[in-house]
């Protein structure tokens, strides 16, 4: 079967949120082969700690690439501590010109509590605007609603749930089985 004729993996939608010194990245736990939902409860929010510093990491497709970018990742962490702008600008780097990663169908959104970033297989290494970054298949039902939230009184996790259960409701690739995880400054 071609990649154009297989219906392709659909699904995941994975929110950070920013504010008040937490940053809280929250990611659904739905896979899908077209049509079929496969699995409801799949882990896409994860904790790295490279020689001891914490990095909350989520990401969106397909989960072997996400977790080779994840292992490459935790390694630029290591050669690099407490700069994850840095790190994860060599990772862009790389992705975006080694033949092999080239290859890789996944996004990321990083965290160590002070900047909240989204990485592409572009070689992008974004900072978002209004503290706020979603990928998948949902992002933008969970980005709307949750830059729709930044002025309430909310902290960072309601902010996240509560998009999160928005996105859930409209985009049928997103389910409400959350994994979420905060990080402090």
């Amino acid at each position: 079967m071609s990649k154009q004729e297989f219906p392709g993996w659909h699904g995941t939608t994975i929110i950070g949120v920013k504010k008040d010194g937490e940053v809280v990245i929250a990611g659904d736990g739905q896979v899908s082969l077209g049509q079929t939902v496969i699995k409801g409860t799949a882990r896409k929010v994860r904790r790295l700690s490279p020689g001891g510093f914490d990095v909350v990491a989520g990401f969106a497709g397909s989960t072997a690439d996400a977790f080779t970018l994840l292992e490459r990742l935790e390694a630029k962490l290591e050669a690099t501590p407490g700069q994850l702008a840095l790190a994860s600008v060599e990772l862009a780097k790389d992705w975006r010109t080694d033949k092999y990663l080239q290859k890789l169908e996944a996004m990321l959104i990083v965290s160590d509590g002070r900047e909240l970033l989204v990485i592409t297989g572009a070689g992008d290494v974004l900072e978002p605007e209004h503290s706020v970054a979603a990928i998948g298949s949902g992002g933008n039902y969970a980005l709307a609603a949750a830059r729709g939230m930044m002025d309430s009184d909310r902290d960072a996790e309601t902010v996240a749930r509560d998009a999160m259960k928005i996105a859930s409701d409209i985009c049928v690739y997103t389910n409400g089985n959350l994994t979420v995880e905060k990080i402090s400054q």
